[in-house]
């Protein structure tokens, strides 16, 4: 067993790792801090919500997460706030405030985990109306509902300028490399290449969304875990005329904020990946290193035509994501070789559309997704067309079938028949508990036909 250190509550805490895959959310608990509660071991409900310290595009700003999706060795030098610590001297803090006063909490067992996506909301660098509502989106309340709960959120105004104010105007700490028994984090390229090459059986890990829930809810177990967390390259963003150049271990909510001159199309996009906590942790290269056939990165990714650098061993490569994906769950990563970057080509596609259908609207997974690009000449006519598509297939696809035989047509209700036809010629999905195979087929057509009203190709 070897330790870590964190700050935690305002203390700083050197805490032995008895087990890589311990959860943040076990080690609070343990130490009796159980504000925090597992509700679903997978980030869905909420319960088990925390704030750290974080980076907000410059400013410093308080981000919740999930402390279930968060094994213990990655919180090293991270800063934590749980529940215990809003309170003081018997006086509640204004977000504890605004839910007792407005009835918001009823059994008790979730309100936790809303009063400290609500703390991070009020404290938001930059607010300056009401506490958006959509901020408690990754909280699920069973019993209380959601109106008293919505009633103390409206009721904020701006923070006080008190200690937690104070603590934002100091920058969130600067994450360093480690070493412990079953658990790397490097701070170059070159450092986690040099890992995976002596540990080949090491797994990298970017957000830990997806394996925690692999670790918690299937027992899998790694030998080595290798993070990616403190490489600054790819924590980088950057664009200019050419292309938009997004590191593979930046946070999904970080995109947003960095990518300030995007089309609505793709804040609409991000706003459907799961739920805020989530986004916070989760990141743009873990969501394509999975090759799950309904990650919501894939199709918009080769919809806007873009490539995904890696780096290995034998140096760096630009793989175009249309041949990232070598079969279901696989990729074409070779060995010891990692995510670095995606770069989206400028200019963007005139004409950008994604549909994500699912059993709820937001924080769900995909049945089906689709994601279209399209260029016309002056005259109507196709220049380029790129029609992506997940949940359909084994792997994310795109249909080149059918983009070949509109090119140079006229974007007009014959030319969507084209697309059409091929779909339900080619596309042959599966049926599963979210959708049987003919109506992911009707779906996937449809959803063809909704892009074509909104770009005019119907009148």
């Amino acid at each position: 067993m070897e330790t870590i250190e964190l700050v935690l509550n305002g203390a700083p805490v050197r805490t032995r790792v008895a087990s890589t895959q311990t959860t943040l959310l076990d080690f609070l608990r343990e130490r009796g801090l159980t504000g925090a509660k597992e509700g679903c071991a997978e980030g869905e409900c909420g319960a088990c919500t925390v704030v750290m310290v974080a980076d907000d595009a410059g400013r410093t700003a308080y981000r919740p997460f999930n402390s279930c999706l968060m094994f213990l060795p990655q919180a090293a030098g991270h800063e934590i706030i749980t529940v215990e610590a809003l309170a003081r001297d018997g006086h509640l803090s204004d977000a504890q405030a605004a839910m007792a006063a407005a009835g918001g909490s009823q059994c008790g067992y979730c309100t936790p985990g809303f009063v400290m996506s609500l703390f991070a909301e009020h404290y938001r660098p930059g607010r300056t109306g009401p506490c958006e509502t959509e901020a408690l989106a990754g909280n699920l309340c069973r019993c209380t509902g959601y109106r008293p709960i919505r009633d103390a959120a409206r009721s904020l105004g701006m923070p006080r300028d008190d200690r937690f104010l104070a603590r934002l105007r100091q920058p969130a700490p600067a994450l360093a490399a480690f070493d412990v028994d079953g658990f790397a984090r490097p701070a170059t390229v070159a450092e986690g290449i040099a890992l995976l090459e002596r540990e080949p059986s090491a797994k990298l890990l970017a957000g830990g969304t997806d394996m925690a829930v692999e670790s918690n809810l299937r027992a899998t177990r790694w030998p080595r875990l290798i993070s990616v967390e403190a490489i600054a390259e790819l924590q980088a963003f950057d664009e200019n005329a050419l292309r938009v150049r997004i590191g593979a271990a930046l946070p999904l909510a970080d995109i947003g904020r960095h990518w300030t001159s995007a089309p609505a199309v793709i804040h609409d996009w991000l706003t459907l990946f799961a739920s805020p906590p989530i986004r916070n942790r989760a990141t743009l290269g873990g969501n394509l290193a999975t090759a799950s056939p309904i990650g919501d990165s894939a199709p918009l990714l080769l919809a806007l035509d873009a490539r995904v650098e890696t780096a290995g061993p034998g140096g760096r490569r630009s793989i175009p994501v249309d041949e990232f994906f070598a079969g279901y769950r696989q990729t074409a990563l070779a060995s010891h070789e990692l995510i670095v970057a995606v770069e989206i080509p400028k200019p963007l596609p005139a004409n950008i559309g994604f549909y994500k259908v699912a059993k709820r609207r937001a924080d769900d997974i995909s049945t089906v997704a689709v994601a279209i690009g399209l260029d016309r000449h002056a005259n109507g006519h196709v220049r380029a067309a790129r029609f992506a598509f997940g949940g359909v297939a084994a792997t994310p696809i795109r249909l080149h079938e059918a983009e070949r035989g509109i090119a140079g047509r006229l974007w007009d209700e014959s030319a969507v028949e084209r697309v059409t036809k091929v779909i339900q010629r080619t596309v042959r999905p599966l049926s599963d508990h979210r959708g049987s195979s003919d109506y992911r087929l009707q779906v996937a057509q449809r959803l063809v036909e909704k892009f074509a009203v909104e770009t005019g190709a119907w009148r």
